[in-house]
């Protein structure tokens, strides 16, 4: 029997006097919790019957680890790298830029021998010319095959002909610039370097074979001219070659005939014909090439008819049904001085339109 404390079932094993009676010698004090290590097994070591229950971690290594060395050695290659390719870059040093030489131009009337013929249409006209076989507009000016040369690919012979083209339209088939109307249209297409001669000359136009805006393109002066019709007649090419190897250079030569009547006259003036033969020479450098402008180089213009004694710096002045060539030759050419000779020719009757 129990003692006269007790309960009748016996002490619990979790009370006083229980199983824990045994244990009570046992002493976990605060400085042995605290040092204490504890060490979660593994899945490993749950199954294995001889793991270890604690396992030693590995002694901290001091210095710089692997990992570490690698990543800086690797950061130190691509800093290297990256001030040597700004030294020097993939594609070469890009060459300085050239300053563009002035463009060359002259331009030669051609004075007819007798009165210019007319008509009351151009169609008549045109039929009993020259130019009854020329294409329409820029039609009369196809694209040449374009093949790669040397340094420069397909793309960039196609891109230079295609702003040949373009110049050609602008200069000499745009009836805005042919009337004087406008000049943006063709300065847009030209290089940078060249626009401080372009708009000089059409500040101070002189025929001194470099400030003649009729050396850039065909326009009539129009307080005296009116385009008869907007078919004009067209025949001519262009030819592409590399002269070195940063440049492109194409020839535009065309052959232009321009129906023409008194202006003011609202189409009861006749009509006569005005031919204009031409030749460009145009250069392009990959710059020009990617912004799709030009640099002129030289430009020939002969065109007629026209009186040897009219200044075509400015405007060109035809000679227009029924009238004849002004008495007097070109203006004087000073041998000592540095501008482009006089020049002037004599239009060929076979040029003109039969009877």
């Amino acid at each position: 029997m129990g003692g006269p404390g007790d309960p009748p079932e016996g002490t619990p094993e979790g009370g006083p006097g229980g199983a824990e009676d045994e244990y009570r010698s046992v002493v976990f004090d605060e400085s042995f919790v605290r040092a204490a290590r504890l060490q979660e097994s593994s899945a490993h070591e749950r199954v294995s019957d001889h793991a270890p229950a604690v396992r030693r971690r590995p002694p901290l290594r001091r210095g710089i680890t692997r990992q570490a060395l690698i990543l800086m050695l690797l950061l130190a290659v691509a800093f290297g790298t990256a001030i040597f390719m700004g030294f020097r870059h993939p594609y070469g040093s890009t060459p300085p830029r050239r300053s563009a030489e002035p463009a060359r131009m002259t331009v030669a009337p051609l004075a007819p021998r007798g009165k210019v013929p007319g008509a009351p249409d151009a169609r008549t006209l045109y039929a009993r010319s020259p130019a009854a076989r020329f294409a329409v507009g820029l039609a009369g000016i196809p694209l040449p095959p374009s093949r790669p040369t040397a340094h420069f690919s397909d793309s960039q012979i196609l891109a230079a002909l295609d702003t040949a083209r373009k110049y050609v339209l602008h200069s000499a088939l745009d009836p805005d610039v042919l009337t004087g109307r406008q000049v943006r249209p063709v300065r847009a297409l030209l290089d940078a370097d060249q626009l401080e001669q372009f708009d000089r000359g059409l500040r101070d136009p002189v025929a001194d074979g470099r400030d003649a805006p009729t050396g850039w393109m065909i326009r009539f002066d129009p307080a005296r001219t009116a385009l008869a019709g907007d078919d004009i007649r067209v025949r001519g090419a262009l030819r592409v070659s590399e002269t070195d190897p940063a440049t492109l250079q194409v020839v535009a030569d065309g052959t232009f005939v321009y129906a023409l009547r008194a202006a003011g006259t609202e189409g009861r003036a006749p009509v006569s014909l005005f031919t204009v033969r031409r030749e460009l020479v145009l250069r392009f450098d990959r710059d020009t090439l990617r912004v799709g402008q030009t640099r002129l180089t030289s430009s020939s213009t002969q065109a007629g008819p026209l009186s040897c004694a009219e200044d075509t710096s400015a405007y060109l002045r035809p000679l227009l049904a029924g009238e004849r060539a002004k008495a007097g030759g070109p203006p004087g050419t000073d041998p000592y001085g540095t501008g482009a000779a006089a020049l002037c020719g004599t239009l060929a009757d076979s040029a003109q339109p039969g009877g």
